[in-house]
């Protein structure tokens, strides 16, 4: 085993404090956005010997036989935390096929990797699950449709919408849901003023309790960041999630979303695949990302992960990229054997004073500090006092 140090990502919708204080570093005052604990090319964690990128290529056998045979010589997942002051772009991720042939395609068509209409940086898929630390808020999902027609009547302008929100009631399923999307993404000219007539909606049902009231503080939130931006009017298309710390949202490949604030561990396939939808000045590719979206109307549910034994939980999702645990150690539980073996794994502390002892070596860690094991240290185990999340393979 290895200590390990993350790679910055120092987006502008980032908060200034939450990640220098879980690293236990003095803010410099500028957003940080993401803290990534992988060896994604984009931005490789380091080790004393060097970047974890170019350590697993020269040292494969790390990755485990079973995630080796599944994957190749990549690890599979990454780890990060994310810490957000402002919304993110309403956005989705593709599933493996998706990333294989749009990335193929986008190789042969010549574009370059850090083109600003490239879409496809690697050919890998990215379902991802995101474990609050704080009160976290996010989009997530499309909510039912008559459901959302009866908010936007409850702000008072159904009206003014209806050109656009009509299929909503009058077509079945997510044909409907699609046809509202691309109209969105469609306005320009004088159709535009639609955003200004939902803003100005907003303000008026601001205090208002319940969903409509909930809404329109969603709306004069992104409108304060994002201004006429037409993505406005898709966002109010979504599920509001609240997470309390502990509680989590995966979010499927295809799956629309949009974070709005707040600090957690996000947990994803090792991939940087975006396909924006809104809330953005990024390229947007409207024909890739009706490809790509699945407008299948559902109810985000939150994960809380399950018990499996005394001071491990587990959060359980359905891809075999990767595998997450939170671990609490405390001295009346004793040593704790790490889930996950077989794999490799990456390991980071969120509180406490903690020692980790795999194959007669031992390494403390304190908050904020990650380590990275070896596939064939199966028998790891940790001791002291404190949180920390694990990652491994979703295959061992």
């Amino acid at each position: 085993m290895q200590t390990l140090n993350g790679s910055v990502q120092r987006y502008p919708w980032g908060t200034t404090d939450a990640i220098f204080k879980l690293l236990g570093q003095a803010s410099d005052g500028e957003p940080l956005a993401e803290y990534w604990l992988g060896a994604h090319v984009c931005a490789p964690a380091s080790t004393p010997e060097g970047n974890l990128d170019v350590l697993i290529e020269q040292h494969p056998q790390w990755l485990g036989t079973a995630s080796r045979e599944t994957f190749g010589s990549q690890l599979p997942f990454l780890l990060k935390i994310l810490s957000a002051a402002q919304p993110l772009s309403l956005q989705v991720h593709p599933d493996r096929e998706q990333a294989r042939s749009g990335f193929a395609r986008e190789n042969a068509a010549g574009i370059p990797i850090d083109a600003p209409e490239r879409i496809y940086c690697d050919d890998w898929p990215k379902p991802e699950i995101l474990i609050a630390l704080d009160t976290f808020e996010t989009l997530c999902g499309f909510r039912d449709p008559k459901k959302t027609a009866a908010l936007i009547s409850g702000l008072g302008i159904a009206d003014e919408l209806s050109s656009i929100i009509r299929p909503l009631v009058e077509r079945k399923g997510d044909a409907g849901l699609a046809q509202v999307f691309l109209d969105i993404l469609s306005l320009e000219g004088e159709r535009n003023h639609i955003v200004d007539v939902c803003a100005a909606a907003a303000m008026n049902h601001a205090k208002d309790e319940g969903s409509v009231g909930d809404l329109a503080r969603t709306i004069i939130e992104l409108d304060d960041v994002f201004g006429k931006d037409r993505g406005i009017l898709a966002a109010i298309l979504l599920n509001k999630v609240t997470l309390a710390p502990g509680e989590a949202v995966y979010v499927a490949p295809g799956q629309m979303h949009s974070h709005l604030r707040g600090t957690g561990i996000e947990v994803m396939a090792s991939s940087d695949n975006v396909i924006r939808g809104g809330l953005t000045r990024k390229h947007i590719d409207a024909q890739e990302l009706i490809n790509v979206a699945d407008f299948t109307s559902t109810k985000t549910k939150m994960l809380r992960p399950a018990q499996k034994r005394s001071g491990v939980s587990h959060y359980k999702t359905p891809n075999p990229e990767f595998d997450v645990w939170k671990v609490q150690v405390s001295p009346e539980r004793g040593e704790i054997r790490l889930p996950g073996k077989r794999s490799a794994r990456i390991i980071l502390a969120i509180s406490g004073d903690l020692r980790i002892a795999s194959q007669g070596a031992e390494l403390n860690l304190v908050k904020g500090q990650a380590a990275f094991l070896y596939a064939d240290e199966v028998d790891a185990n940790v001791s002291g006092s404190g949180v920390l999340f694990v990652t491994a393979s979703g295959v061992r």
